[in-house]
């Protein structure tokens, strides 16, 4: 029956207006006639596909997420990708506000911020022509009543760092205070209506530029140049000569000229950008010439510049842009000219456009930025012949290679390496050149991995670094980043100080991988980039510590009010190096929580409306990250697991505070890692209401133990049922499956919630094996991965192998039966798994689940192997017969592919002998129809020491293999009884030496012969199945020589293709033809009340993958969807029925007995009617031809009778009649 988790609150089919969520019609499957149904795979929860946007899309490990909504059924759905993470939303003005790390939404390029309109979809980035945001958006504030949203991070918007205001005129405006000297995490609305602000700050303030400006020399060196009308004379044409020239020495080698009497351009182009704010140029005085006037003009933008400058004849200040002068006194060494804008280029070009003596020229030039960045690229850092001894630098070990800078800013180093990562297969060190010691924000900017298509290919990096040459801050908290942003970004790394550069010490950070990342990088290949680091300069009122209360009603900001703030003070009291991480406000109370302590509180705290401080029982001995308000009750995640006077054992990262009893309490027993975030939502677990509960994201791996309920694996997520006061996964009901990351929740209406995330969702959570009925159902067994089975094969079916050929990788259930005999009733399981059984033992890839022992689970024990692969069941009489890849002993007897066992005594039977060859593999087994024959279709070669590949007969009777047929080699994949004595086998084959992908076998004869026109299929068979009830036309699937799967029908005469187009990636494991209850359009392949239903990993164009998909003959529609715990889409390996009654139809009529009572009484009465109509055939014959009553008295009879002869009536005997009666 279906789970009863699906959402009652039906009005989240519509959200909104424009967001609907179209129904998909029912596949109508006819499944009345085949009793119990089981679906086997390799999952961990499924769904019905029932609505447009369900997919098997498995949540994201790469850093992307996706604004998300809930289907009618519960699911979560996106509604837009993101390019890294959403953390944060809130509503303005109907329109929903998102932040976060992303640079890219809904395909629409947006640098962390950005709107979504609900009633249109559409994306509208967050920026003017004059200012963007550029970093990251950590919180927001949405106030509709002053018409404007508080933006905090780490970011630079405007002139503003930090923090900025967003305007309903779509315009930013900065804060009086023009942001913080360090990242916010969270802002809020106390209750008396100011703003608080949380992070790692120390005071208010921007950046600013060094106290000696212009500082780092920008490398001209490496560029490209090039001169228009430059002299032909020896040794003054090259353009070069005046780069790395300060000495303002004329000469040959010295000087480049132009042409006598013309106006000429000295031209450079570089691999990199920069935004330049001084230049500085010598003149020469070469033969008297020089320049006299020229321009600067600045490319991509081609624009010409205007300058500042000193006028060296009057020493006052002037500025120029097209008729720049330069000095004509040899005793001017140069002159500097700074630029009025900072403008963004890479590329440059000087027009000389008049000039001293017969032309123009120069000695050299330089040109300076304020910005301090070491690029991973030594062509773009500082020259060599910078007035400088520590000149920006970088060092790189690995596989490195320049990447062309695309839409980036600048060319790029790229290191692919091979997983398993390992750390220190590559890494680049960077060296900025620090002029002088202070505070400074560190950046690292990342290309954009769209423009080089290595999106997929990309994951995550560490930086640490050494910022001082001692104390206890001396180096850099390692951070850990994605770099699959689609867009160019920067991240910021560290606040803090940064000693200046010297021959004794030289601040460092550096670049690695993340070891390992297996799982989020889907290629053999991880790839990593390295640009620059920048360091940027701050300056700060000070008196500040991670918190600041902000009153919108003043204009101006006055740093002596400090001491008058609840909040600053409170701040004031932390110790030093204090973060805030999260705040949360409700109408009596502001709540702070972070990394901090003071002498009242440690960790998270609360200041009520009247400005006091409420302690929470002393708070927390370890930080807090996130926290959610319920009524009286503060769910708070984060890094501890007591109070901080010990008083509250038990809390693990994750605690709950009640206002009413000033308590905290254990959610369980907690979990084992950092809860970085807590978002609510509802699920409905029982038939009548939604439940309240409440998810956990973070960097935990188990639910721990408590009471009766035992440690749970959990990959970072969570969810806590507050109404059970438990886990969802240890609850006694049919769950969801629901596994991924939750960041954050917006209620956009009473009924209607979005969330930013990425989750895996699915209506009923069960790992491997559902039943189906109206619905799916949980069978009474709870299968886990055995842990045999490596993360890199957990990623379902193999791409392009067959089972049988694919054993290594295969988890979950493969087949399944079931077995009712003499009052038994038990279902048989057979895959790769483990379980427990009902005696707490362990079970390993085969179980029995007694329906009639109150559903008593059990096992084969220890004695076959626990990395065996059952692929195939059948059951004969009381035996059931397994087999796959195999091995072990079963009574002391050697097993190898295959096994039998009793059923009714729940033990080995006497074993086959076994199986043998190179790599033996059971893939299908068939008991012949009418007989105790049993018939083993696989890989080998060898059964006992009979010859016998491919395909071997047991015969139950004699205990015996034998040979069916001499014609047969290669492996199969498939078989099935067309009849009673005709076997067809499907796989890699050949007969009598010829290459045949399915063979027939008549079991009267003992003969394989290639199947009808067998060379019309493309490549070998891996599936095979009925398309007839006489069993006569067949589907197939199977793989061509170029990886892609085929699927053609049989129609009894020839092979025709079933005309659909299947995505490469498909693996079709299994077929099977239904009878469904409301009729299609008929096709000549699949008649209107029939359907094909495909099982494996279906590629479907324009959706995805499904785990089954039903086949009409003209499209193909998705029918069951799943997915797994380890960021995986799921598969179905098959389906399994009680009864093999697929063409057999109820049809609403009446039941099967009475058709057959109807029946028998017809036959009666058609005899009835046939004996007297004979009867009165032969008396109207007989009259005709004179024949008269004989006598019936016992006297005429004896009287007659003595008066003949015997010998007369004897003789009478073998005479014929005169002739034939006429009538």
């Amino acid at each position: 029956m279906s789970p009863s988790w699906l959402l009652t609150l039906t009005s989240l089919a519509s959200l909104s207006k424009a967001i609907t969520f179209n129904t998909i019609p029912n596949a109508n499957l006819d499944t009345s006639q085949l009793g119990r149904i089981g679906i086997g795979g390799d999952f961990s929860g499924i769904s019905l596909y029932q609505y447009e946007g369900q997919t098997e899309v498995p949540f994201s490990n790469n850093g992307s997420q996706q604004l998300l909504t809930r289907l009618p059924n519960g699911l979560f759905v996106p509604l837009l990708d993101a390019d890294a993470s959403i953390q944060t939303m809130c509503m303005f003005q109907g329109q929903v506000i998102l932040g976060g790390n992303f640079t890219s939404l809904g395909g629409n390029s947006a640098s962390s911020i950005a709107s979504f309109d609900p009633n249109t979809s559409q994306v509208t980035p967050l920026t003017t022509i004059s200012a963007n945001l550029s970093g990251q958006v950590n919180s927001l504030l949405c106030d509709d009543t002053a018409g404007k949203v508080y933006i905090g991070g780490s970011f630079r918007a405007a002139d503003s760092t930090n923090a900025i205001t967003w305007l309903a005129s779509r315009t930013w405006a900065s804060l009086p205070f023009a942001g913080f000297n360090g990242p916010v995490s969270s802002i809020t609305k106390a209750p008396n209506g100011h703003v608080i602000f949380g992070g790692s700050f120390t005071g208010l303030g921007n950046t600013s530029t060094p106290s000696t400006p212009d500082g780092q020399v920008i490398n001209l060196s490496t560029a490209t140049i090039e001169a228009d009308q430059g002299t032909s004379a020896a040794g003054f044409n090259d353009p070069k000569n005046i780069v790395c020239k300060t000495g303002g020495v004329d000469g040959a080698g010295n000087t480049w000229l132009l042409q006598d009497n013309t106006p000429g351009a000295w031209r450079a182009t570089f691999n990199f950008g920069f935004e330049p704010t001084k230049l500085r140029l010598w003149n020469t005085h070469q033969d008297g010439r020089g320049t006299r006037t020229w321009r600067f003009t600045a490319q991509p933008l081609n624009g010409i510049l205007n300058f500042t400058y000193i006028d060296p004849a009057t020493n006052r200040n002037a500025t120029c842009t097209s008729e720049c002068p330069l000095s004509n006194d040899p005793s001017i060494e140069f002159q500097d000219f700074h630029f009025v804008n900072r403008v963004g280029m890479n590329a440059f070009r000087i027009d000389v456009s008049a000039w001293y003596g017969n032309g123009g020229g120069l000695d050299g030039i330089e040109l300076f930025q304020d910005d301090i960045y070491a690029f991973a690229i030594n062509d773009f850092n500082e020259p060599a012949c910078a007035n400088t001894s520590t000149p920006s630098e970088a060092t790189t070990t690995g596989p490195w290679t320049v990447t062309p800078s695309g839409q980036s800013r600048s060319q790029y180093l790229s290191a692919e390496l091979s997983k398993p990562v390992a750390s220190d297969a590559a890494s680049v060190v960077f060296y900025p050149d620090i002029r002088e010691s202070g505070e400074y924000i560190i950046k690292l900017y990342t290309p954009g991995c769209l423009q080089d298509n290595t999106c997929l290919r990309r994951g995550q990096i560490s930086l640490s670094g050494t910022l001082t040459s001692s104390g206890a801050n001396r180096t850099m908290e390692t951070t850990i980043l994605y770099q699959t942003n689609e867009y160019d970004k920067y991240d910021q790394l560290h606040i803090g100080s940064v000693d200046a550069s010297s021959s004794s010490f030289r601040p460092s950070v550096t670049m690695t991988p993340v070891p390992g990342q297996e799982q989020s990088i889907p290629g053999d290949n991880f790839l990593m980039v390295a640009q620059r680091v920048g360091f940027e300069l701050i300056n700060s009122t000070g008196g500040l510590n991670g918190l600041f209360e902000y009153d919108p009603s003043r204009a101006t900001v006055d740093t002596s009010d400090f001491s008058s703030s609840a909040f600053v003070k409170l701040g004031s009291s932390f110790s030093s190096n204090s973060a805030v991480k999260s705040l949360t406000a409700t109408n009596g109370r502001t709540y702070v929580g972070g990394n901090f302590t003071s002498e009242n509180a440690s960790n998270i705290v609360a200041i009520d409306n009247n400005g006091q401080t409420v302690a929470l029982d002393g708070g927390l001995n370890g930080e807090v990250l996130s926290m959610f308000r319920s009524g009286s009750q503060l769910f708070v995640g984060g890094r501890f697991n007591n109070t901080q006077d010990g008083s509250s054992p038990g809390l693990a990262n994750v605690a709950v505070f009640d206002d009413a009893t000033n308590a905290w309490t254990a959610l369980g027993a907690g979990v084992n890692g950092a809860v970085t975030s807590i978002v609510p939502t509802t699920l409905n677990l029982t038939d009548s209401s939604t439940e309240d509960v409440v998810t956990l994201t973070g960097d935990f791996t188990r639910l721990l133990s408590f009471g009766s309920s035992q440690t749970v694996e959990a990959g970072g997520f969570a969810v806590w049922v507050t109404s059970r006061s438990n886990w969802l996964q240890n609850l006694n009901t049919s769950i969801p499956l629901l596994d991924g990351v939750l960041s954050t929740s917006l209620g956009v209406s009473d009924n209607e919630t979005l969330y930013a995330g990425s989750i895996s969702s699915q209506v009923l959570g069960a790992n491997g094996v559902v039943t189906l009925s109206n619905g799916f159902g949980n069978f009474p067994i709870q299968i886990q991965p055995p842990s045999s089975v490596s993360s890199s094969s957990a990623n379902g079916m193999s791409k392009r192998a067959s089972l049988a050929n694919n054993t290594e990788t295969v988890a979950g259930i493969v087949a399944g039966a079931f077995y009712e005999s003499d009052g038994r009733n038990i279902t048989i399981l057979g895959g790769h798994f483990a379980a427990n059984a009902s005696n707490g033992s362990a079970i390993y890839n085969l179980a029995f689940i007694d329906g009639a022992d109150s559903n008593t689970v059990t096992g084969l024990g220890t004695e076959i192997s626990e990395d065996s692969v059952f692929l195939a069941l059948a059951i004969q009489g009381d035996n059931v017969f397994a087999g796959g890849r195999v091995n072990g002993t079963a009574q002391g007897s050697v097993v190898n592919g295959l096994i039998s066992y009793n059923l009714a005594s729940k033990s080995f039977n006497t074993q086959p002998p076994a199986l043998a060859g190179d790599s033996v593999v059971v893939s299908s087994i068939n008991v012949r129809p009418n007989s105790g024959d049993i018939y083993v279709g696989g890989s080998f070669d060898r059964a006992g020491s009979l010859p016998c590949p491919s395909v071997c007969l047991f015969s139950t009777g004699s205990g015996q293999w034998n040979r069916p047929g001499f014609e047969l080699e290669g492996d199969v994949r498939t078989m099935m009884w067309s009849s009673d004595s005709v076997l067809f086998a499907g796989g890699n084959l050949t007969v009598n030496g010829t290459t045949a992908f399915l063979a027939s076998y008549d079991a009267s004869s003992s003969h394989w012969s290639a199947f009808s026109s067998v060379s019309d299929l493309p490549g070998p068979v891996d599936a095979l199945t009925p398309a007839s009830s006489d069993r006569g036309q067949v589907w197939v699937a199977g793989t061509r020589s170029n990886g892609s799967t085929y699927l053609m029908k049989y129609d009894g005469s020839s092979w025709v293709s079933a005309g659909v187009a299947l995505d490469q990636s498909t693996v079709i494991s299994s077929l099977q033809m239904f009878t469904v209850t409301e009729s299609h359009d008929s096709t000549n392949i699949i008649a209107s009340d029939q359907i094909l239903m495909m099982t494996g990993s279906i590629g479907i164009p324009d959706f995805g993958t499904a785990s089954s998909a039903i086949f009409n003959g003209t499209t193909i529609q998705p029918f069951a969807l799943t997915s797994n715990v380890d960021s995986t889409t799921g598969s179905i390996y098959r389906i399994f029925v009680q009864n093999e009654n697929f063409f057999t139809s109820s049809g609403g009529g009446m039941p099967l007995v009475f058709v057959a009572l109807i029946g028998l009484a017809i036959s009666l009465g058609l005899m009835l009617l046939i004996v007297f109509a004979g009867l009165a055939l032969d008396r109207y014959r007989k009259k005709r031809e004179g024949y008269v009553p004989a006598p019936t008295s016992m006297f005429d009879r004896g009287s007659g009778m003595q008066r003949i002869p015997p010998h007369e009536l004897l003789n009478t005997l073998n005479q014929g009649r005169s002739g034939a009666p006429q009538v």
